[in-house]
């Protein structure tokens, strides 16, 4: 490092987005409470454990080759150019370990890299890890109480550590083809994470199907309790938590945005555009305030709503929330929990779909809704601060919500669940379906019970003689 001012400029970031982090995993924490909440008695273990795996399966997966996409990718490859050279995001690199800077040992990477990502690059890999994690915890909500362990787990590490960094790589980076061709604007990710996660949902339950007893004779639809609603609450509530360190991670928290003709240090969102944490404080709460009271609403006092409903709130002001006024935000989020709410119902009557939690509902619908209400409430606005990209336009948001719930978020998800069904790898048999996931698990317990107790007569007889 050379100066004292970069030296701490570096060290000083290096540790915000490690405490982000650390929030952050609040929300996975949230999201095991939370589905095992929803899920039936006869399924708990077996919901806990599909959800914990997503954490070192997509880990392993997004340290091989999920960070490398997100800088190799910008270009499409080849819808505006080719693939982009990442040397300290390829596995092998000697960044992507413990170093501290200093001459390269390698023609791989730059002095210039080692002074920089010698110090990010672990904190800014988790980060995003973290938002991986996010995109596969959406999905494993939606198929619970069906799925088998082994497909879901296929699906979170594509979904976790190839798709969601693809759109990542063209919408959510400073120089991604969305950005520059479309004008694409989506600081806190309504449709780079929730809506390509949803629509990923939404395609694997079009082929996994409704849990047994969920739709009667006649085609309604029977509403399965949560079997805790406790745990959903406490669940919602730590993901409220996380999603907070998750706003403060989508922020770069200090460049000199004047480099080039002066001094101004800023905060500034994942496109490089200035903004602070004051700003997106009061727009992360307001959101969360609107989308709470028209939860109240419209599912007339429901609290499995009212606190799913914070969250979609959330998601539908968070493609804008760098540049929305409070009141916006709080309007927006209110106006994207009503629509989402009323999306759930007509599909689930219309084609049978079956979201246990209303993850397609809560993160897809409001996350598509989200980035297409920015591009009127913000049409005109720079998507970037390079003054050569697109502006935000309606029909540039209404093509990246596109690309992101359907091309890359529905249709992967409908083909990847067919091939698993196919090699029937996808839903579990009816048998066990109806005795619950953990009837094995019960199995194991009584016969070691068995066995203990066996052996504690065996050993009172021995005693005794």
């Amino acid at each position: 490092m050379d100066n004292e001012l970069s030296s701490l400029t570096i060290i000083f970031t290096e540790f915000y987005y490690w405490v982000t982090v650390v929030f952050m995993f609040l929300i996975h924490v949230g999201f095991c409470v939370y589905e095992v909440g929803v899920s039936r008695r006869k399924n708990h273990l077996h919901t806990l454990m599909k959800n914990t795996m997503i954490v070192p399966l997509v880990t392993v997966t997004f340290y091989f080759f999920g960070w490398w996409i997100y800088f190799a990718f910008p270009n499409g490859p080849g819808v505006i150019g080719g693939l982009i050279a990442a040397p300290w995001a390829v596995p092998w690199s000697e960044l992507m370990g413990a170093h501290l800077g200093g001459a390269p040992a390698s023609d791989a990477v730059s002095a210039a890299d080692t002074i920089y990502w010698a110090r990010i690059n672990g904190v800014f890999w988790a980060a995003f890890l973290l938002f991986s994690w996010t995109a596969a915890s959406i999905v494993s909500g939606a198929c619970i109480e069906r799925i088998r362990s082994g497909a879901f787990w296929i699906l979170a590490v594509l979904i976790g550590s190839a798709l969601w960094i693809i759109d990542a790589a063209w919408g959510w980076h400073p120089d991604g083809w969305m950005v520059q061709k479309l004008g694409y604007h989506d600081a806190y990710a309504s449709g780079v994470i929730h809506a390509i996660a949803g629509g990923f949902a939404l395609g694997v339950l079009t082929v996994l199907g409704p849990r047994i007893g969920k739709f009667r004779a006649d085609g309604s639809a029977r509403i399965i309790p949560p079997a805790n609603p406790w745990f959903v609450t406490i669940g919602l509530f730590l993901i409220f938590t996380g999603f907070w360190g998750f706003y403060a991670a989508c922020n770069v928290p200090i460049i000199d945005i004047q480099s080039g003709d002066g001094v101004f240090f800023s905060a500034t969102n994942i496109y490089l555009g200035p903004t602070s944490l004051s700003a997106i404080t009061f727009n992360f709460l307001m959101s969360l305030a609107g989308g709470m009271m028209m939860g109240y609403v419209v599912s007339r006092g429901d609290p499995f709503w009212t606190y799913s409903s914070g969250l979609a709130g959330i998601i539908a002001a968070s493609a804008g929330n760098d540049l929305y006024h409070p009141i916006q935000a709080m309007l927006i989020g209110a106006a994207g929990v009503m629509f989402m709410y009323k999306m759930h119902y007509w599909v689930e009557r219309r084609f049978k779909i079956d979201d246990a939690v209303g993850a397609v509902a809560v993160h897809g619908y409001a996350g598509f809704f989200g980035v297409v209400v920015a591009g009127f409430m913000l049409w005109g606005y720079p998507a970037s601060p390079n003054p050569d990209y697109a502006v935000i336009t309606p029909w540039g948001q209404l093509a990246g919500a596109v690309i992101m719930f359907g091309v890359l978020g529905f249709l992967p998800g409908f083909l990847a669940a067919k091939i698993l069904a196919a090699s029937n790898m996808l839903r579990i048999p009816r048998a066990i379906e109806l005795a619950g996931l953990d009837f094995k698990h019960e199995q194991q317990d009584e016969q070691h019970s068995s066995e203990v107790l066996a052996a504690e007569a065996t050993e009172g007889q021995g005693v005794n003689s």
